[in-house]
């Protein structure tokens, strides 16, 4: 028997408070899960500093993606197999697409990747095609087979179809993350009635379409993510710890640009920092690497460091105020002279720090982004796009909303030993 056709003498199941149980039956899927790349996401959070707000928020990339998989298979097993427009050819395409989506994702992911100019996609596909335990999987397959995974996950595969299900505005990715980091944060807001959704869900030859009859459950699913985001990813504390990581990974690339002489030499950084960065190097980055450093840089003999990396690991974070950039630039620019002047950096302690979501959408030509919509399947057999049908999301269509906050340390300003007037005054303008 091919490989690609191999099953497991037995079906392995792993237990998960989501989706009750991930079923693997394929021995591809199986050995992918066992290779040291996609183990590597056990140490790497879904939510990187949400859980210094939600407590709860310790979950990994690891049980993400193997929701994800288990999320498409359900698919592709119980609603497409058998029907015309759904060839099984793609199935264990789609499944290892699903499998390791995420797989490029780096320590804290977005600050990590924002700091060193890192895209997880592009390191996904790098994953995928390099000389990797994931690679040599893949290869099993067919020799061209990594390319196919890689170009699902790239968005310029061929295969529509296969590319709506992994990524789109109603994708596993989405329905997954939206209810395990509700379920792990504690809160209400990402629940939906997925099970509703996956039994709508129609395979049509560029993307995955809903039954008018499920519109209802979409809506809910919208919502959930507009909740979701604004409760959750976008909380003002979280933020506030992002803030405090990017300054300190700012402060390390600056001290080593001048040749600052570390206690605890960042040797794992050494790489990033030169811009010299290997997939190998990459791939030895995890949470516990950075927390290691950041636990180590609280006794530098720089102030800046080390007191951003105590303000991290001992939750000590900054506070923030309702800012308006539009209206508020010249306060901004006070402050900072304020700032110098009391002595205290502003490149690290005064930080503008902006959230912005668009909820639902549709593709509007010219604009930053093609958004595939979301489209209902009518009795007749028309498709009509989501917001033509349904009013709440229309009311919600093509509307960005975009939160700002400037974070500053209360603390500084409250201790009135030195440059007592000039703290007053900041205060004043922070509305303290």
């Amino acid at each position: 028997m091919h490989y690609s056709a191999e099953k497991l003498t037995e079906e392995k199941v792993f237990k998960d408070p989501v989706h009750r149980y991930v079923h693997v039956r394929d021995l591809a899927i199986w050995d992918l899960i066992g290779t040291k790349e996609f183990q590597r996401l056990r140490r790497i959070k879904q939510l990187g500093t949400t859980f210094l707000t939600f407590h709860g928020a310790e979950h990994s990339r690891f049980n993400h993606s193997l929701g994800v998989y288990e999320i498409v298979r359900r698919i592709i097993d119980d609603v497409f197999a058998g029907r015309p427009e759904w060839s099984d050819d793609e199935r264990l395409l789609t499944l290892c697409a699903a499998l390791l989506h995420d797989l490029g994702h780096g320590p804290f992911s977005h600050s990590f990747e924002k700091v060193f100019d890192f895209d997880h996609e592009d390191l996904t596909r790098a994953i995928i095609l390099g000389d990797t335990e994931v690679n040599k999987v893949l290869l099993k397959v067919s020799p061209d087979f990594p390319s196919q995974v890689a170009e699902v996950i790239a968005k310029t595969s061929e295969k529509k179809l296969v590319v709506s299900l992994i990524s789109s505005q109603i994708d596993a990715d989405r329905m997954d993350y939206l209810q395990r980091d509700a379920y792990f944060t504690g809160v209400s807001y990402g629940q939906f009635d997925m099970e509703r959704i996956l039994r709508v869900m129609r395979p049509r030859e560029d993307q995955v379409v809903i039954k008018k009859s499920g519109m209802h459950a979409v809506e809910d699913y919208i919502m959930s993510r507009y909740q979701m985001y604004w409760q959750v990813y976008f909380h003002p504390v979280s933020r506030s710890a992002e803030v405090i990581l990017t300054k300190i990974l700012h402060r390390a690339k600056q001290l080593f640009k001048e040749n600052y002489a570390f206690k605890y030499e960042p040797i794992h950084f050494t790489s990033l920092f030169r811009e010299q960065v290997t997939l190998e190097d990459y791939l030895k980055l995890d949470e516990s690497v950075i927390l290691f450093y950041f636990q180590s840089w609280q006794e530098e003999a720089d102030p800046i460091i080390s007191d951003l990396c105590r303000r991290f690991v001992n939750r000590n974070l900054f506070k923030y105020a309702e800012f308006d950039p539009a209206k508020e630039y010249k306060k901004l620019a006070e402050l900072t002279m304020l700032f110098e002047k009391a002595g205290i950096d502003p490149e690290y302690y005064l930080v503008v720090d902006s959230s912005s979501d668009l909820p639902y959408d549709f593709y509007r030509p010219g604009e930053e982004e093609e958004r595939l919509p979301i489209h209902l399947l009518m009795k007749n057999g028309e498709l009509r796009e989501l917001s033509r049908e349904s009013e709440i999301v229309d009311a919600i269509s093509g509307k960005r909303r975009t939160d700002h906050k400037l974070y500053y340390p209360a603390d500084f300003l409250e201790n009135e030993s030195t440059e007592k007037e000039t703290k007053q005054q900041i205060r004043a303008l922070l509305e303290i």
